[in-house]
């Protein structure tokens, strides 16, 4: 089925009903498609825009038969879906990125074991699968380093730092003693990340490099172009387009890389959709990431990736309803330049996304600063 071409106005479908599903689900719909949901919930951001809705697990055997009634089209919005059961849909169904990218990249013993195998530049890492590993690891890899689960982490979650040895064994521990990874402290001088495009044509493109800043283990803003040079920069999407191509993946694909000081880029890890990082090229790109996945699901020839204007985003978390509803005229009214996005969540808690900001600016740096001015007049004084 890989060469089918699907057009508008054909049925697709996303599995997932969280903002990235919105945001697909929004494009699909500006270019005709009627686009549908299989969500968790009736009322989640997917649904609240979808033409029709699936409310099941994303596993559901009866949920996945309905959507696949109904779709001809079918992509993911995060990779923890079950891969046996995307081969399943891809008996009858167009889907895509495939269950072999997703199997790959939902699990980091794989992810890294994948890397490693194409030489592609990680950090250094060893495997820990039971509190026999637990020794070996910190033998090669010395202190600090950071124990992560090697399943379902996300946004920090599921990883322990570990700066002594005695704290080596607690830490396994906390993590349930589920296979982990171990990796090595990198001193790096920031994060970036690429998204790459790879269509069934096996073309591909890569988006401008992103320069990425966290905190609490959460991405806070990205800025794109990322200052990091031309060399490093065309490195940096040179790698991430390796990746797709040795994954043979058709979709959106997203790589994060520690920098180093130095220069030296490491693959952190990778995502096989849209990332939160790129959502600024809904204004800043000729076509959008959202796009692109429609795109390459369909079919059809991908879009351009050049940037319009450099750009930045900043995330919009829960603990900015704490005091009240964020004081939406203020921050708006300040700068008619800020593009602002909601995703229709319910209920803000303080770490949960709840929409972002974008700020076009010929300097990256000056849009970032505006970005951020924005968000700091959402808070009532």
């Amino acid at each position: 089925m890989t060469s089918r071409v699907l057009l508008p106005p054909a049925n697709l479908a996303v599995i997932g009903g969280g903002q990235l599903g919105r945001m697909f689900l929004q494009a699909a719909q500006r270019m005709g498609y009627t686009a549908g949901v299989l969500s968790e919930v009736e009322d989640g951001p997917g649904a609240q825009v979808a033409n029709w809705s699936v409310v099941a697990q994303p596993d559901d055997l009866s949920g996945l038969k309905a959507l696949a009634s109904r779709a001809q089209g079918i992509t993911v919005e995060f990779e923890n879906v079950s891969a046996p059961a995307l081969r399943w849909l891809a008996r009858n169904r167009l889907v895509r990125p495939g269950w072999k990218t997703v199997w790959v990249s939902q699990n980091r013993l794989r992810e890294k074991t994948f890397f490693a195998s194409h030489g592609l530049p990680l950090a250094p890492w060893k495997p820990v699968r039971t509190k026999d590993d637990l020794e070996p690891a910190l033998r090669a890899l010395g202190l600090p380093l950071i124990l992560k689960t090697a399943a379902s982490g996300y946004d920090g979650k599921g990883q322990v730092r570990v700066d002594r040895d005695i704290d080596l064994a607690p830490a396994f521990r906390e993590l349930r003693e589920v296979p982990c990874v171990a990796e090595g402290w990198v001193e790096f001088a920031c994060e970036v990340s690429v998204v790459v495009v790879r269509g069934a044509d096996a073309k591909a493109v890569a988006y401008p490099v992103g320069l990425n800043h966290h905190e609490r283990h959460i991405l806070d803003s990205t800025t794109m172009p990322a200052p990091v040079g031309p060399i490093v920069s065309q490195e940096a999407r040179n790698l991430a387009l390796a990746v797709a191509e040795a994954l043979e993946t058709v979709g959106v694909l997203t790589v994060e890389f520690f920098l180093t000081s130095s220069g030296q880029l490491m693959i952190n890890e990778m995502a096989p959709r849209p990332h939160n990082s790129g959502h600024l090229t809904i204004e800043a790109n000729v076509a959008s990431q959202f796009e692109q996945q429609v795109r390459a699901l369909c079919g059809l020839p991908l879009g351009g990736t050049d940037l319009v204007q450099p750009a930045a985003m900043v995330n919009l978390l829960g603990d900015l309803w704490s005091g009240g509803e964020p004081l939406w005229d203020v921050a708006l009214g300040s700068d008619p330049g800020v593009k602002l996005h909601l995703y229709g969540k319910r209920g803000a808690v303080p770490g949960r996304k709840m929409g972002h900001l974008t700020v076009l600016d010929p300097d990256p740096r000056q849009a970032l600063d505006r970005a951020l001015a924005a968000r700091a007049r959402l808070v009532r004084r």
